[in-house]
This record gives C-alpha cells, sequence and structure tokens, in this order.
C-alpha cells in the first residue's frame, strides 16, 4: 500500500513539474485594476510584482487550501469542545468509580477485592 501511494506522488509531482515549465513565463500581478490605480489616493495601495505564471498558479491553490482548511478548522470547533468535555466528563466519573469502590472495599480481603475488580 505505501509504494501505491508514492507511485500516487511521483504521478502528482510529475504532473506538477510539467505544468510549471509549461507556464515559465512572467506575468505581471497589481494589487488595483488600471482604472482604479488614477483614482485620488490610491497611490498608497497601489503594488505591482512580476512572478512566472506557475508561482501565481500554485499559490492560489495554496491559498484555497490554507482558507478552506482554516474555516473548516472553525466551523468543526464546537464539535471539538463538546468532545473535550465529554471526556472531561468520563475522567470525573472514572475517578468517581475508582473512590466509591477503594471505599466499598477497604474491608475486604485484598484478593477478593481484585477478583471483584477483575470481574
Amino acid at each position: 500500500m505505501r509504494y501505491i501511494r508514492y507511485a500516487v506522488y511521483a504521478v502528482i509531482a510529475v504532473f506538477l513539474i510539467v505544468i510549471a515549465l509549461a507556464n515559465r513565463q512572467m506575468v505581471e500581478l497589481h494589487s488595483l485594476p488600471a482604472s482604479l490605480q488614477q483614482a485620488p489616493g490610491a497611490e498608497a495601495v497601489t503594488y505591482s510584482i512580476s512572478l512566472p505564471l506557475f508561482l501565481v498558479f500554485f499559490g492560489g491553490i495554496a491559498l484555497g487550501l490554507v482558507l478552506g482548511y482554516g474555516i473548516e478548522y472553525l466551523r468543526e470547533h464546537k464539535h471539538r469542545a463538546e468532545a473535550s468535555r465529554r471526556g472531561a466528563e468520563v475522567r470525573k466519573l472514572e475517578r468517581t468509580l475508582k473512590k466509591t469502590q477503594d471505599e466499598r472495599d477497604k474491608d475486604k480481603d485484598e484478593v477478593l477485592a481484585l477478583l471483584d475488580q477483575a470481574s
């Protein structure tokens, strides 16, 4: 199974390398459209950068993944909090049970107490 996973990773890597090699031309990214760059006060937020097209492509995919995982993490917070609360409740009940069993078995013979705990 491990080799199948490595084979899939290799195919994906070759695919991404081919895409990168096919899209090496430089593109210029602007923070604002050309029509808004002429607006008063737009000089403060007007930036441009030249990057290879494949970096823009892979950067968009990476940004989408990070945003998607981040939103999913925030959405599932209530489920993780509930699981944590229930886990704490289970540990509390286990401590209470152990204390109750110890109080019940304090006057018993140790061997009989161990046999009761095993069953």
